[in-house]
This record gives structure tokens, sequence and C-alpha cells, in this order.
């Protein structure tokens, strides 16, 4: 990987007209309490936190057998879910985005109002999911209450969207994004009668269905497997990409029975493209990020962060940047290089990067490409 890549993203990402294409995103939807727990309170306004997981677990362990007192400090509430994050971040770089999930109902949440107001179109499902996350320096611990989610299904699309209304979307999008497998029960179901209802509607020329798990952990191994082998379906009438990161890539080929190492995030894309016949497949862990298309496979690390303002939600805006790639031609060094720019503006800014700021932070690490401190 050399800095000519990266400023060849960034004219490329310049060149780039985001109002040209339509998006639709989905499907959740949450209510973000970004948190720290607090280590040492000074006063009634100051304290320091707890650093990292690693002595937050420590702590918790002391605690076995007798008890503790853990003080949690909410330093932000903001919209969170896979598909709200990466909707607001194609948003931020101007592309016209069609929102579907649980963002709260009658109206959407007051966390969603701004992003609501700047969608093309906004349909609430029903409530949204409520995540907790515990943030320090080497990751993020997400605590979440999902019973909402369970709401999220095929009828109520219907009921609240429209099958025509529906058919018109997938005709008109040039991307198509539907997030969070894991979280959402019924999202298998949702796929399975889009692939019945939408046969014979046709997509925009070189239209994108990307697909993000979510960590996957939780749910049979049988259930996800069945799921990551439903998707080449699609590829009648989209490019079908697959985004995960380095753990979700470890639990999806474990489920299909794979044979892995976990650092050779590479071959693990290229395996894994290969062997659920899609078009893409993108591994994203924290440091560093792979992928494999049709045209060839590529890695690449940073820029990282040691000292971010936001970590919730990057990935997140990994895969916007990636899908902005997308469309935008890139070849597969290139989309890498947009998603960690992307990603990379997120957390130093703890906020989504409009085209023209992307385009500014790609040329700022391509002149500062291999400075450890950028």
């Amino acid at each position: 990987m050399s800095s000519s890549i990266i400023s060849a993203t960034a004219r490329k990402i310049k060149a780039f007209h985001p109002s040209k294409f339509n998006t639709v995103v989905g499907l959740d939807g949450f209510v973000d309490n970004i948190i720290d727990v607090v280590d040492k309170r000074n006063d009634a306004v100051t304290y320091s936190r707890v650093d990292t997981i690693a002595l937050l677990g420590e702590r918790i362990s002391r605690a076995a057998g007798l008890s503790s007192n853990l003080e949690l400090v909410v330093r932000q509430q903001k919209l969170g879910g896979n598909g709200p994050i990466m909707a607001n971040a194609l948003i931020e770089n101007g592309l016209n985005v069609t929102y579907i999930g649980n963002l709260g109902h009658p109206v959407p949440h007051a966390v969603f109002s701004d992003m609501a107001a700047k969608c093309k179109a906004c349909y609430s499902l029903c409530e949204p999911g409520v995540t907790d996350a515990l943030e320090f320096r080497d990751g993020k611990i997400m605590l979440g209450k999902h019973q909402t989610l369970k709401d999220v299904h095929y009828a109520r699309m219907l009921e609240v969207v429209g099958i025509e209304k529906l058919k018109g979307l997938w005709q008109n999008s040039n991307l198509i994004a539907l997030t969070n497998w894991t979280m959402l029960p019924h999202q298998t179901d949702i796929w399975k009668n889009l692939l019945k209802d939408m046969a014979g509607v046709k997509a925009p020329e070189g239209a994108i269905l990307f697909v993000d798990l979510a960590d996957p952990e939780k749910r049979p191994a049988e259930e996800l497997a069945s799921a990551c082998r439903l998707l080449k379906q699609f590829r009648s009438s989209h490019k079908v990409v697959f985004g995960v990161n380095q753990k979700e890539s470890m639990e999806v080929g474990n489920a299909l029975k794979l044979s892995f190492n976990a650092d050779a995030i590479e071959a693990n894309a290229k395996t894994l493209r290969q062997e659920l016949d899609l078009d893409a497949v993108v591994v994203h862990p924290t440091k560093n990020s792979a992928c494999a298309t049709a045209s060839g496979s590529a890695t690449m690390a940073g820029p990282f962060c040691a000292n971010p303002k936001l970590t919730t939600g990057a990935g997140d805006n990994f895969n916007a940047g990636f899908c902005i790639g997308l469309m935008a031609q890139l070849d597969p060094a290139e989309l890498l290089a947009a998603g960690n720019g992307s990603s990379g503006f997120y957390v130093r800014n703890a906020k989504s990067a409009a085209n023209v700021q992307l385009a500014e932070f790609l040329e700022q690490w391509a002149e500062r490409f291999g400075d450890a401190t950028f």
C-alpha cells in the first residue's frame, strides 16, 4: 500500500457526484447512550474513567462473591444502530437516502429527527432499541435492549411502506444496504420475501446490495450459514457485497465450516467470496482492512487513531465509505482507502465526513503516510 493509492482515491472521491445516486438503508434503529465507566470521582463534575476493557474486567472479577458499585456517566446520547449510522454518513456525503427501520412510532425519536428530515423519505416501523455503549481506549462493550426489534418484519414493511413503493425503491436505488441481521430476528424472512416480490423488478445498471451482519455470535450457526448462503440469490438483480469485521468473519467461517487464520484477513475475504459466490467481501478489523472482488483483492493498514473521540459507529462509517467507493467504481485498494478514510475521519471528529471532507482527509493521510502520529 502506498500514498499514491490514497491520493488517487482522494481525486476520485472529489470527482464523485453523490447527488446523482439513490440509496435505501435499513433496517434497524437504536438510541445510543455513549458512556464512561468512572474509575475515580474527583468532585461533582470531574472524574477519571476506567481506561480499558481489561481494567473493567479486573474490577468486576474482584466483586465476585461480594458486590460492587459502578458509576456510569452518559457522555452523549445519539442516533444508533448500524443502519441509521451508515445512513447518516451517506447523507452527510450528499447521497439521496430513503430509510426504513425502527426509529420510533408514531414519530421518530428525537435523536433521529435531524436524519429523518434530511432523508429523501423515512419509514419508521416501530419503537427503537436502546444501546448503552461503554467506551474504552481499546474498544467498547455494547449493552443492548432489543425487545422492539421483533416488530421489524415484512408484513409491517408492507403496511408502512407498501408493495408498490418498495418496488419503486428497488427499481430506482443504486445501493440497498440491509444491516444488523443478528439483532433483527425476521431479517432472513425479509430477504426471502424481497427475492419473491421483487422478482422481475429491474434495478439500475450496477446496483449494489450491501449486507452487514453485526456480531452474529449469539445466533445459531445453522441460521447464520443459511442466511449467508441465501445472499447469492440477489445476484440476479444486484452486485452483492458482504461486510464483516474480523470477529464476525471468524464466526461466519466457523458456521460455514471453513478453516480460517484470524489474522489472514485478505485470504479469508477471498475464501468467503468464493464460498458464498458473491461479488465482493470486505473484512475490517480495527487497525486494517481487506477486500476481495472479482477484479482482485487488497489489504490496507490504518490510519489508526490511538485516542479516538468516538468509536461507536466507526465500522458503519467504514461501510459507508466503502459503498461510496463501489458507486464511484474504485478498484479494491482504493475501496479500502475510502472505507478507512471515512472511518478515520469519524473517530477523530465524532461525526461523519461530507464528500469534500472525506477527500481532504484522504489527501492529509497521503501527505503523512507512514506517520504514526497521524
